[in-house]
Protein backbone atom coordinates (compact mmCIF):
# COMPACT_ATOMS: atom_id res chain seq x y z
CA UNK A 1 0.00 0.00 0.00
CA UNK A 2 1.04 3.23 -0.62
CA UNK A 3 1.84 6.05 1.89
CA UNK A 4 0.64 9.20 0.28
CA UNK A 5 1.54 12.74 2.28
CA UNK A 6 0.54 16.20 1.90
CA UNK A 7 3.52 18.27 -0.25
CA UNK A 8 2.37 21.35 2.36
CA UNK A 9 2.41 19.69 6.20
CA UNK A 10 3.90 16.13 5.08
CA UNK A 11 0.33 14.92 6.96
CA UNK A 12 -0.54 11.19 6.07
CA UNK A 13 -3.26 10.59 4.69
CA UNK A 14 -6.18 8.98 6.27
CA UNK A 15 -10.05 9.03 6.68
CA UNK A 16 -10.16 11.86 8.40
CA UNK A 17 -7.69 13.83 6.52
CA UNK A 18 -8.10 13.24 2.96
CA UNK A 19 -5.37 14.31 0.26
CA UNK A 20 -6.31 16.08 -3.22
CA UNK A 21 -4.05 14.58 -5.76
CA UNK A 22 -2.03 17.26 -8.71
CA UNK A 23 0.76 16.67 -10.59
CA UNK A 24 2.80 14.37 -8.46
CA UNK A 25 1.97 16.66 -5.38
CA UNK A 26 -1.03 16.41 -2.56
CA UNK A 27 -2.94 18.85 -0.22
CA UNK A 28 -4.68 17.85 2.84
CA UNK A 29 -7.79 19.07 4.19
CA UNK A 30 -6.38 21.53 6.87
CA UNK A 31 -3.96 22.77 4.35
CA UNK A 32 -6.93 23.50 1.32
CA UNK A 33 -8.68 25.45 4.46
CA UNK A 34 -5.12 27.47 5.69
CA UNK A 35 -4.99 28.85 1.87
CA UNK A 36 -8.71 29.82 1.72
CA UNK A 37 -7.93 32.16 5.08
CA UNK A 38 -4.77 33.50 3.43
CA UNK A 39 -6.53 34.44 0.30
CA UNK A 40 -9.77 35.49 1.91
CA UNK A 41 -9.27 36.05 5.33
CA UNK A 42 -12.23 33.86 6.88
CA UNK A 43 -13.42 30.60 6.44
CA UNK A 44 -15.80 29.21 3.79
CA UNK A 45 -19.31 29.84 4.74
CA UNK A 46 -22.54 27.66 3.56
CA UNK A 47 -24.98 29.61 1.66
CA UNK A 48 -28.04 29.72 4.28
CA UNK A 49 -25.41 30.64 7.12
CA UNK A 50 -24.41 33.69 4.79
CA UNK A 51 -28.15 34.61 3.94
CA UNK A 52 -28.31 34.65 7.93
CA UNK A 53 -25.23 37.06 7.86
CA UNK A 54 -26.65 39.08 5.69
CA UNK A 55 -30.44 39.22 7.73
CA UNK A 56 -28.75 39.77 11.08
CA UNK A 57 -26.23 42.71 9.26
CA UNK A 58 -29.35 44.43 8.49
CA UNK A 59 -30.59 44.16 11.61
CA UNK A 60 -34.03 45.88 12.45
CA UNK A 61 -33.27 48.66 15.65
CA UNK A 62 -35.19 47.52 18.92
CA UNK A 63 -38.00 49.92 17.85
CA UNK A 64 -38.51 48.07 14.59
CA UNK A 65 -38.63 45.07 16.10
CA UNK A 66 -40.99 46.00 18.86
CA UNK A 67 -43.20 47.58 15.71
CA UNK A 68 -43.16 44.09 13.84
CA UNK A 69 -44.54 42.49 17.12
CA UNK A 70 -47.16 44.33 17.76
CA UNK A 71 -48.58 43.55 14.27
CA UNK A 72 -49.26 39.96 15.75
CA UNK A 73 -49.31 40.43 19.28
CA UNK A 74 -51.62 43.37 21.09
CA UNK A 75 -50.84 44.39 24.64
CA UNK A 76 -47.82 43.37 26.75
CA UNK A 77 -45.65 46.62 25.89
CA UNK A 78 -43.39 45.95 28.47
CA UNK A 79 -42.68 42.39 27.19
CA UNK A 80 -42.02 43.29 23.58
CA UNK A 81 -39.84 46.14 24.60
CA UNK A 82 -37.43 43.74 26.83
CA UNK A 83 -37.77 41.36 24.04
CA UNK A 84 -36.57 43.32 21.48
CA UNK A 85 -33.14 44.85 22.97
CA UNK A 86 -32.55 41.41 24.55
CA UNK A 87 -32.66 40.13 20.58
CA UNK A 88 -30.81 43.18 19.41
CA UNK A 89 -28.42 42.53 21.60
CA UNK A 90 -27.57 39.46 21.17
CA UNK A 91 -27.14 39.58 17.04
CA UNK A 92 -25.59 42.86 17.93
CA UNK A 93 -23.01 40.81 19.45
CA UNK A 94 -22.56 37.70 17.56
CA UNK A 95 -22.47 39.65 13.99
CA UNK A 96 -21.11 43.38 14.85
CA UNK A 97 -18.75 43.23 16.87
CA UNK A 98 -16.17 42.44 14.78
CA UNK A 99 -16.30 45.88 13.72
CA UNK A 100 -15.44 46.97 16.52
CA UNK A 101 -11.96 47.95 18.15
CA UNK A 102 -10.30 44.75 20.24
CA UNK A 103 -9.68 45.64 23.89
CA UNK A 104 -9.89 42.10 24.99
CA UNK A 105 -13.85 43.02 26.38
CA UNK A 106 -15.70 39.85 25.93
CA UNK A 107 -20.06 40.69 25.91
CA UNK A 108 -21.75 37.90 27.32
CA UNK A 109 -25.23 36.50 26.14
CA UNK A 110 -28.42 37.97 28.14
CA UNK A 111 -31.43 34.80 28.02
CA UNK A 112 -34.86 36.03 28.80
CA UNK A 113 -37.31 34.58 31.13
CA UNK A 114 -40.77 35.27 30.20
CA UNK A 115 -43.67 35.27 32.94
CA UNK A 116 -47.24 35.30 32.53
CA UNK A 117 -50.37 33.35 33.07
CA UNK A 118 -51.60 30.95 29.77
CA UNK A 119 -52.96 32.41 27.06
CA UNK A 120 -51.15 35.72 27.64
CA UNK A 121 -48.64 34.84 24.21
CA UNK A 122 -45.31 34.21 25.65
CA UNK A 123 -45.06 31.53 22.76
CA UNK A 124 -46.26 33.68 20.51
CA UNK A 125 -43.38 36.31 20.93
CA UNK A 126 -40.93 33.71 20.32
CA UNK A 127 -42.12 32.55 17.30
CA UNK A 128 -42.69 35.98 16.06
CA UNK A 129 -39.53 37.30 16.73
CA UNK A 130 -38.17 34.16 15.21
CA UNK A 131 -39.68 34.85 12.05
CA UNK A 132 -38.90 38.81 11.51
CA UNK A 133 -34.76 37.22 12.47
CA UNK A 134 -35.11 34.09 9.37
CA UNK A 135 -33.32 32.15 12.15
CA UNK A 136 -34.00 28.81 13.08
CA UNK A 137 -35.78 27.71 16.10
CA UNK A 138 -36.98 25.02 18.42
CA UNK A 139 -39.40 24.91 20.59
CA UNK A 140 -39.34 22.71 23.31
CA UNK A 141 -41.67 21.63 26.89
CA UNK A 142 -40.27 21.74 30.01
CA UNK A 143 -42.18 18.84 31.17
CA UNK A 144 -40.79 15.87 29.14
CA UNK A 145 -37.73 16.69 30.26
CA UNK A 146 -35.64 14.41 32.78
CA UNK A 147 -32.14 13.92 34.49
CA UNK A 148 -30.24 11.64 32.06
CA UNK A 149 -30.54 7.95 32.52
CA UNK A 150 -34.40 7.97 33.47
CA UNK A 151 -37.22 7.71 31.20
CA UNK A 152 -38.13 10.50 29.20
CA UNK A 153 -36.23 12.96 27.39
CA UNK A 154 -32.87 14.44 27.58
CA UNK A 155 -31.78 18.36 28.07
CA UNK A 156 -29.85 17.50 24.49
CA UNK A 157 -32.25 16.29 22.71
CA UNK A 158 -33.27 20.20 22.70
CA UNK A 159 -30.77 20.98 20.65
CA UNK A 160 -31.05 18.03 18.15
CA UNK A 161 -34.50 19.86 17.64
CA UNK A 162 -32.79 23.15 16.63
CA UNK A 163 -30.40 21.17 14.09
CA UNK A 164 -33.40 19.52 12.58
CA UNK A 165 -35.08 23.02 12.31
CA UNK A 166 -31.70 23.97 10.90
CA UNK A 167 -32.10 21.38 8.37
CA UNK A 168 -28.69 20.18 9.85
CA UNK A 169 -26.96 23.24 9.31
CA UNK A 170 -24.65 23.52 12.52
CA UNK A 171 -23.13 27.12 11.70
CA UNK A 172 -26.81 27.93 11.34
CA UNK A 173 -28.19 25.95 14.38
CA UNK A 174 -25.79 27.30 17.19
CA UNK A 175 -26.94 31.41 15.86
CA UNK A 176 -30.79 29.76 16.70
CA UNK A 177 -33.15 30.76 19.37
CA UNK A 178 -34.32 27.78 22.11
CA UNK A 179 -37.81 28.55 23.59
CA UNK A 180 -38.32 26.11 26.38
CA UNK A 181 -41.71 26.79 27.94
CA UNK A 182 -43.64 25.62 30.74
CA UNK A 183 -40.02 25.89 32.49
CA UNK A 184 -41.94 26.33 35.75
CA UNK A 185 -42.75 23.05 36.05
CA UNK A 186 -39.31 21.78 36.73
CA UNK A 187 -39.18 23.39 39.76
CA UNK A 188 -37.98 21.68 42.62
CA UNK A 189 -40.48 19.91 45.33
CA UNK A 190 -39.85 22.45 47.83
CA UNK A 191 -37.26 25.19 48.58
CA UNK A 192 -35.32 22.53 51.23
CA UNK A 193 -34.03 19.81 49.11
CA UNK A 194 -35.21 17.00 49.54
CA UNK A 195 -33.39 12.65 50.44
CA UNK A 196 -35.34 11.37 47.57
CA UNK A 197 -34.37 12.53 43.71
CA UNK A 198 -36.27 15.02 41.89
CA UNK A 199 -35.32 13.66 38.58
CA UNK A 200 -37.82 15.63 36.79
CA UNK A 201 -37.18 18.85 39.04
CA UNK A 202 -33.81 19.82 40.24
CA UNK A 203 -32.20 17.24 37.88
CA UNK A 204 -33.15 18.93 34.70
CA UNK A 205 -32.36 21.97 35.68
CA UNK A 206 -29.05 21.49 37.03
CA UNK A 207 -28.66 19.88 33.29
CA UNK A 208 -29.64 22.85 32.10
CA UNK A 209 -27.05 25.24 33.18
CA UNK A 210 -23.95 24.44 31.33
CA UNK A 211 -26.22 24.34 27.91
CA UNK A 212 -27.77 27.50 28.54
CA UNK A 213 -24.28 29.45 29.93
CA UNK A 214 -22.91 28.27 26.46
CA UNK A 215 -21.13 24.97 26.19
CA UNK A 216 -20.15 22.45 23.39
CA UNK A 217 -22.78 19.87 23.75
CA UNK A 218 -22.33 16.41 21.79
CA UNK A 219 -25.91 15.38 20.70
CA UNK A 220 -27.06 12.48 18.93
CA UNK A 221 -28.10 14.07 15.39
CA UNK A 222 -31.70 11.81 15.23
CA UNK A 223 -32.74 12.37 18.78
CA UNK A 224 -33.11 9.67 21.14
CA UNK A 225 -31.27 8.35 24.32
CA UNK A 226 -27.13 8.05 24.14
CA UNK A 227 -25.41 5.22 23.76
CA UNK A 228 -21.25 4.62 23.59
CA UNK A 229 -21.80 3.16 19.54
CA UNK A 230 -23.30 6.35 18.45
CA UNK A 231 -21.71 9.14 16.23
CA UNK A 232 -22.29 12.57 17.89
CA UNK A 233 -22.91 16.06 16.50
CA UNK A 234 -20.97 18.99 18.63
CA UNK A 235 -22.81 22.40 19.12
CA UNK A 236 -21.45 25.18 20.92
CA UNK A 237 -24.29 26.86 22.77
CA UNK A 238 -22.71 30.20 23.03
CA UNK A 239 -24.04 32.05 20.60
CA UNK A 240 -28.23 30.13 21.04
CA UNK A 241 -30.20 32.57 22.44
CA UNK A 242 -32.34 30.76 25.03
CA UNK A 243 -35.73 32.18 25.81
CA UNK A 244 -37.41 30.25 28.72
CA UNK A 245 -41.55 30.43 29.14
CA UNK A 246 -43.91 29.85 32.07
CA UNK A 247 -47.04 30.73 33.81
CA UNK A 248 -45.56 29.75 37.04
CA UNK A 249 -49.02 29.61 38.81
CA UNK A 250 -48.80 30.11 43.01
CA UNK A 251 -46.66 33.06 42.38
CA UNK A 252 -48.69 35.33 43.22
CA UNK A 253 -48.81 34.04 46.58
CA UNK A 254 -45.29 34.59 47.19
CA UNK A 255 -45.48 37.66 46.29
CA UNK A 256 -48.23 38.43 48.66
CA UNK A 257 -46.23 37.59 51.41
CA UNK A 258 -43.89 39.75 50.29
CA UNK A 259 -45.99 42.45 50.14
CA UNK A 260 -47.49 42.46 53.93
CA UNK A 261 -50.78 43.87 53.32
CA UNK A 262 -51.81 41.83 57.00
CA UNK A 263 -51.09 44.81 59.33
CA UNK A 264 -52.57 44.95 62.56
CA UNK A 265 -53.12 47.75 64.57
CA UNK A 266 -54.55 51.57 64.32
CA UNK A 267 -54.39 54.10 61.73
CA UNK A 268 -53.87 51.14 58.73
CA UNK A 269 -56.54 51.92 55.47
CA UNK A 270 -57.52 48.63 54.34
CA UNK A 271 -56.64 48.11 51.06
CA UNK A 272 -59.49 47.10 48.47
CA UNK A 273 -58.84 43.24 46.41
CA UNK A 274 -57.40 44.96 43.40
CA UNK A 275 -55.15 46.89 45.31
CA UNK A 276 -53.62 43.91 47.19
CA UNK A 277 -53.10 41.98 44.16
CA UNK A 278 -50.01 41.15 43.02
CA UNK A 279 -48.74 41.41 39.64
CA UNK A 280 -45.83 39.61 38.12
CA UNK A 281 -44.21 43.09 37.15
CA UNK A 282 -43.03 42.70 40.52
CA UNK A 283 -41.32 39.85 40.67
CA UNK A 284 -37.23 39.71 41.89
CA UNK A 285 -35.31 36.47 41.73
CA UNK A 286 -35.44 35.65 44.83
CA UNK A 287 -39.40 35.01 44.29
CA UNK A 288 -38.02 32.79 41.48
CA UNK A 289 -35.80 30.82 44.02
CA UNK A 290 -38.92 30.43 46.67
CA UNK A 291 -40.39 28.99 43.84
CA UNK A 292 -38.52 26.45 43.22
CA UNK A 293 -36.15 27.54 40.30
CA UNK A 294 -32.38 26.93 41.25
CA UNK A 295 -30.23 29.96 42.09
CA UNK A 296 -27.79 29.18 39.54
CA UNK A 297 -30.50 28.97 36.78
CA UNK A 298 -31.76 32.02 37.73
CA UNK A 299 -28.79 33.66 37.54
CA UNK A 300 -28.57 32.55 33.68
CA UNK A 301 -31.92 34.06 32.77
CA UNK A 302 -31.01 37.80 34.12
CA UNK A 303 -33.50 39.29 31.44
CA UNK A 304 -37.07 38.51 33.41
CA UNK A 305 -40.29 40.24 31.15
CA UNK A 306 -43.50 39.70 32.36
CA UNK A 307 -47.11 39.32 30.78
CA UNK A 308 -50.18 40.73 32.44
CA UNK A 309 -52.94 39.07 32.53
CA UNK A 310 -55.21 39.96 29.06
CA UNK A 311 -58.33 42.05 29.90
CA UNK A 312 -61.63 42.46 28.38
CA UNK A 313 -60.87 45.07 25.92
CA UNK A 314 -57.51 43.57 24.43
CA UNK A 315 -59.57 40.59 23.93
CA UNK A 316 -61.18 42.15 21.74
CA UNK A 317 -58.34 43.60 20.26
CA UNK A 318 -56.89 40.19 19.32
CA UNK A 319 -60.13 38.87 17.53
CA UNK A 320 -59.88 42.31 14.77
CA UNK A 321 -56.70 43.68 14.80
CA UNK A 322 -53.55 41.43 14.11
CA UNK A 323 -52.58 40.09 11.00
CA UNK A 324 -53.80 36.66 11.81
CA UNK A 325 -56.05 37.76 14.02
CA UNK A 326 -59.46 34.66 14.36
CA UNK A 327 -61.85 37.34 12.81
CA UNK A 328 -59.65 37.49 9.54
CA UNK A 329 -58.94 34.14 9.58
CA UNK A 330 -62.75 33.49 9.77
CA UNK A 331 -63.83 35.80 6.97
CA UNK A 332 -60.99 34.10 4.84
CA UNK A 333 -62.19 30.89 5.30
CA UNK A 334 -66.20 32.38 4.07
CA UNK A 335 -65.18 34.25 1.57
CA UNK A 336 -63.88 30.60 -0.23
CA UNK A 337 -67.59 29.72 -0.61
CA UNK A 338 -68.46 33.11 -1.37
CA UNK A 339 -69.59 34.31 1.77
CA UNK A 340 -69.38 37.46 3.50
CA UNK A 341 -68.72 37.34 7.60
CA UNK A 342 -69.37 39.93 9.80
CA UNK A 343 -69.89 40.67 13.91
CA UNK A 344 -71.36 43.11 15.85
CA UNK A 345 -69.48 44.76 18.58
CA UNK A 346 -70.98 43.60 21.29
CA UNK A 347 -70.89 40.02 20.11
CA UNK A 348 -66.95 40.36 20.16
CA UNK A 349 -67.98 41.36 23.33
CA UNK A 350 -69.25 38.56 24.49
CA UNK A 351 -66.95 36.19 22.69
CA UNK A 352 -64.15 38.45 25.27
CA UNK A 353 -66.06 38.07 28.55
CA UNK A 354 -67.00 33.93 27.85
CA UNK A 355 -63.21 34.13 27.34
CA UNK A 356 -62.05 35.69 30.27
CA UNK A 357 -64.75 33.66 32.52
CA UNK A 358 -62.84 30.49 31.03
CA UNK A 359 -59.25 31.72 32.27
CA UNK A 360 -57.54 30.47 29.52
CA UNK A 361 -56.58 33.93 28.31
CA UNK A 362 -56.32 34.57 24.44
CA UNK A 363 -55.85 30.80 23.80
CA UNK A 364 -59.81 30.28 24.51
CA UNK A 365 -61.11 32.56 21.58
CA UNK A 366 -60.88 30.23 19.62
CA UNK A 367 -62.38 27.58 21.19
CA UNK A 368 -65.36 29.73 21.83
CA UNK A 369 -65.54 30.85 17.71
CA UNK A 370 -65.56 27.16 17.02
CA UNK A 371 -68.56 26.48 19.06
CA UNK A 372 -70.69 28.59 17.69
CA UNK A 373 -69.77 28.55 14.34
CA UNK A 374 -69.91 25.26 13.75
CA UNK A 375 -73.58 24.96 12.84
CA UNK A 376 -73.16 27.61 10.46
CA UNK A 377 -70.44 26.25 8.70
CA UNK A 378 -72.27 23.35 8.77
CA UNK A 379 -74.64 24.79 6.21
CA UNK A 380 -72.36 27.53 4.29
CA UNK A 381 -72.04 25.66 0.84
CA UNK A 382 -75.87 26.19 0.97
CA UNK A 383 -75.63 30.64 1.31
CA UNK A 384 -73.35 31.40 -1.32
CA UNK A 385 -73.56 35.20 -2.73
CA UNK A 386 -75.01 36.23 1.42
CA UNK A 387 -73.71 38.00 4.15
CA UNK A 388 -73.62 36.34 7.68
CA UNK A 389 -74.17 39.09 10.59
CA UNK A 390 -73.02 37.11 14.08
CA UNK A 391 -75.23 39.07 16.36
CA UNK A 392 -74.89 39.07 20.00
CA UNK A 393 -77.55 36.90 20.29
CA UNK A 394 -75.93 34.13 18.84
CA UNK A 395 -72.84 34.04 20.96
CA UNK A 396 -75.02 34.44 24.22
CA UNK A 397 -78.20 32.47 23.22
CA UNK A 398 -76.89 30.16 20.29
CA UNK A 399 -79.18 31.84 18.50
CA UNK A 400 -79.11 31.74 14.24
CA UNK A 401 -77.13 34.46 12.59
CA UNK A 402 -78.84 36.80 10.41
CA UNK A 403 -78.18 36.24 6.39
CA UNK A 404 -78.59 39.01 3.75
CA UNK A 405 -78.74 38.92 0.32
CA UNK A 406 -78.29 42.03 -1.46
CA UNK A 407 -80.98 44.21 -0.52
CA UNK A 408 -82.92 41.33 0.77
CA UNK A 409 -82.91 40.74 4.84
CA UNK A 410 -83.91 37.82 5.91
CA UNK A 411 -83.73 35.75 9.54
CA UNK A 412 -82.64 32.04 8.90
Amino acid sequence: MIHRHCSFCDASESDANPLIAGNAVYICKNCVTSAYKIMFGDEPQSHETQELVDTVTKLMTPKELDAFLGEYIIGQERARKLLSVAVYNHYKRIFKTKNVSDDDTEISKSNVLLIGPTGSGKTLLAQTIARVLNVPIAIADATSLTEAGYVGEDVENILTKLLQAADGDIERAQQGIVFIDEVDKVSRMSENRSITRDVSGEGVQQALLKIIEGAHVNIPPKGGRKHPNQEFTSIDTTNILFICGGAFDGLEEILKRKQGNNVLGFGHEKKTKDEQKPTFDMVEPDDLVSYGLIPELVGRLPIIASLNEINEHDMVRILTEPKNSLVKQYKKLFSIDEVELNFEEEALLSIAKKALVRKTGARGLRAILEENMIDIMYELPEYSGYEVLITKEVIENGEKPVYIKKSTKKTA
